[in-house]
């Protein structure tokens, strides 16, 4: 495996977190790799998804979506029994309310999973390729 195709984006704004939401358009993530580590603050989702910013549009990559700073986190029209199911991240969109920002982890089937933090801090850590 070739290192050099594994990107690390980190974003610290609405315009990075927009470029992590079209690497991450159409990965599929399973219930059982979305992760909440209240402690730490961190949300984590392990996704496989399609190398579009290299043009490799047939290259399939594991990445790990990485939020740091999470105080909150709520999901809406997800069955977290079932460890199986496979959604489709469609998107990530952000909001400011007051003094917290909200970040909206939009799947298909009108799901999604908002995440409430102090501060934009993402990163997108592609893991290995898939085969």
């Amino acid at each position: 495996m070739d290192k050099k195709y594994l990107a690390k984006i980190i974003a610290t704004d609405n315009e990075g977190l927009q470029m992590i939401s079209a690497c991450c358009s159409g990965a599929k993530v399973k219930i059982s790799d979305i992760k909440f580590l209240k402690s730490n603050k961190i949300f984590l989702l392990s996704i496989e998804r399609t190398k579009i910013e290299t043009g490799e549009e047939y290259k399939k990559v594991n990445s790990i979506c990485k939020f740091d700073f999470v105080d909150q986190v709520k999901s809406k029209n997800i069955n977290q029994k079932n460890k199986d199911l496979l959604l489709e991240l469609i998107g990530i969109n952000y909001l400011k309310n007051k003094d917290d920002h909200e970040i909206n982890l939009i799947f298909n089937d009108n799901s999604h999973i908002s995440l409430t933090t102090d501060t934009i801090e993402v990163r997108l850590e592609d893991q290995y390729e898939v085969k």
